[in-house]
């Protein structure tokens, strides 16, 4: 706050002219003091809240055996396909469905990303372990079972490696595929828990049969 202090010369006659008295001016600057620390505390506070949003995907380690090694045999009764292309299309089929002669399916079937579309159909896979989750976050919740946050993590990671049935997801996408549509589909298998999926290159018998599939 400002304040001014007037001067209280003599203010002696000049010229047969009494002399102008001069003001002062004086600049309280406590209240500007007491503002630096709030603005300081807030922005402690907000950097100490502030974490960065990112996506965690596990990579598979690098394998510095350079010889070639056959790649992890996976159960065709377990394995599901999800295919990306252009418009947020999405596609799915089911590997145990396939004639043992044939490498891949002669149809796929088209969903979205509704919770009546892809979720429903992911969640009907992997219901068991869903259930199982969903439970002991409730019991978690309700206080009906006292765990720290580190304790229900490590408890719900073996539940999803304990169940040997639960579905293994191979995520494909085209080129004319846009990130957003990976990304949604990534948080589809956090929402419904599946523990066993990875993001591999598409086959070009996979992208003809996006092609052939009429739009809905």
């Amino acid at each position: 706050m400002a304040e001014i202090i007037e001067n209280t010369g003599s203010g002696k006659k000049k010229g047969g002219r009494r002399a102008p008295k001069r003001m002062g001016a004086h600049i309280d600057m406590t209240p500007m003091v007491d503002l630096m620390c709030l603005l300081i505390t807030f922005f402690m506070l907000t950097t100490a809240f502030s974490k960065p949003k990112v996506m965690e995907i596990t990579m598979p380690e690098k394998d510095t055996d350079k010889e070639e090694t056959e790649g992890p045999k996976v159960d065709a009764q377990r394995t599901y396909s999800i295919l990306l292309s252009e418009n947020d299309r999405v596609f799915w089929y089911h590997h145990g469905a396939v004639p043992k002669d044939q490498t891949f399916p002669e149809s796929i079937t088209e969903t979205d990303f509704s919770k009546d579309g892809l979720r429903k159909i992911l969640l009907q896979k992997n219901e068991k372990v869903f259930t199982e989750i969903y439970e002991l976050k409730e019991k978690v919740k309700k206080g009906e079972l006292v765990l720290i946050e580190d304790s229900l993590n490590a408890q719900i990671k073996r539940i999803k490696k304990s169940d040997k049935k639960s579905p293994i997801i191979l995520i494909k996408a085209d080129e004319k595929t846009k990130y957003k549509s990976i990304v949604n589909v990534v948080d589809e298998m956090a929402i419904c828990n599946i523990a066993n999926y990875a993001i591999v290159d598409i086959a070009p018998e996979e992208v003809a049969l996006i092609e052939k599939t009429p739009k809905k």
